[in-house]
C-alpha cells in the first residue's frame, strides 16, 4: 500500500522498509502492519489530541513527570508549546510503560522506538502467524474464560507491583496470542503512587474483566478482586505470588469525619503551595 504521510519519516530514516496494510483504527491511534528488514512489526500512529475521543485525559496525566519547569508551566497554561509537550508526554507514557512492564514479566508487545508520534513495536500474532485477535473476538468456554481471567488478574498484579495501572483495561485492548492474553494500548497508563485516582482506576479495570468474563463464568460476577488487590497493595502486602480470593470483608467502623477534613485541608494547602512554587519559577 502507499506509505501514509505520518510513516514516511520512519521509512526515510530506514526504520521501516514497507507498509503492508492497515491493521486497525481506534479512538487513540491507527495501527499499520509494517516490514522492517525480515521482521514483521506494527506501527502505531497516534492521533492528534483534537481527533482523539479518549475522555478525561487530565485524570490520567496527573503525576506524570516532565523534563523541566518551563515545560511544566507551559502545560499548566495550555500554550501551543505546552500542548505539544502534553502530546509528547502522552505518547512517551506508552513507551515507558511497555519497557517497564516487559521488564516486570507482564505480557505486552515489545517496543522499539517512538519517532514523531509513531510507536514501532512487535506485532502480536496467533499460532499461525496472523495478527492476534482481540479478546472480544475470541469464542470462550466457561473453562477458558476462567483461565484467561486468572491470567489477566495475575498480569494486573504484576503491573501494580511495578507501579503501573492500565487505566482503560477491557476486552477491546487485550489481544490473544497462542499462549493467552496480551495487554495493549497503554498511553493512559498511570503511576500507582502519584495519581490520586489510582485505586478507582485499578478497581474499574478489574471490574471490567469480571463483567466481561462473567458472561461465560457467572461466578465471577460480583467478585471483589479489585478492592482486594488495592487493599493488599496499599498495605504493602501485594506480591506477584499473592493468592487472591475475590472476597473483601466490609469495614463497619464509623467514619472519622475530623480526620477526613484534615486530609482535604492538607491536600488543598499542598496544591496551593505547588501553584505558588510554579509561579515563582
Amino acid at each position: 500500500m502507499k506509505t501514509p504521510k505520518r510513516l514516511q519519516p520512519l521509512q526515510e530514516e530506514g526504520l521501516i522498509d514497507e507498509v503492508m496494510r492497515q491493521l486497525m483504527s481506534g479512538k487513540e491511534a491507527t495501527v499499520y502492519v509494517v516490514r522492517c528488514g525480515e521482521e514483521i512489526r506494527c506501527a502505531k500512529v497516534y492521533k492528534e489530541a483534537s481527533q482523539r475521543s479518549f475522555k478525561n485525559a487530565a485524570s490520567y496525566q496527573e503525576g506524570r513527570k516532565v523534563k523541566n519547569s518551563r515545560q511544566a508551566r507551559a502545560m499548566e497554561k495550555g500554550t501551543r508549546y505546552g500542548r505539544k509537550m502534553q502530546e509528547e508526554v502522552w505518547q512517551n507514557a506508552e513507551v515507558d510503560a511497555l519497557y517497564r512492564l516487559a521488564a516486570a514479566g507482564v505480557k505486552v508487545p515489545r517496543p522499539y522506538i517512538c519517532h514523531e508520534g509513531v510507536l514501532l513495536m512487535d506485532l502480536v500474532t496467533d499460532a499461525d502467524g496472523n495478527a492476534a485477535p482481540r479478546l472480544n473476538d475470541v469464542e470462550l468456554t466457561p473453562e477458558l474464560a476462567r483461565q484467561y481471567h486468572a491470567q489477566l488478574l495475575h498480569q494486573v498484579v504484576l503491573m501494580l507491583c511495578a507501579g503501573v495501572i492500565h487505566g482503560d483495561l477491557s476486552e477491546f485492548n487485550i489481544l490473544v496470542d497462542e499462549e493467552g492474553p496480551v495487554i495493549i494500548d497503554l498511553p493512559q497508563a498511570i503511576d500507582a503512587a502519584s495519581n490520586t485516582e489510582a485505586g478507582v482506576m485499578l478497581e474499574r479495570d478489574v471490574n471490567n474483566l469480571a463483567t466481561y468474563f462473567g458472561q461465560f463464568a457467572p461466578e465471577l460476577n460480583g467478585s471483589k478482586f479489585g478492592k482486594e488487590i488495592w487493599k493488599l497493595f496499599t498495605a504493602g502486602l501485594l506480591t506477584p505470588e499473592t493468592a487472591l480470593t475475590g472476597i473483601v470483608a466490609q469495614d463497619t467502623r464509623p467514619v472519622d469525619l475530623g480526620a477526613v477534613m484534615e486530609e482535604i485541608e492538607s491536600a488543598i494547602f499542598e496544591e496551593k503551595e505547588r501553584q505558588r512554587r510554579l509561579l515563582e519559577m
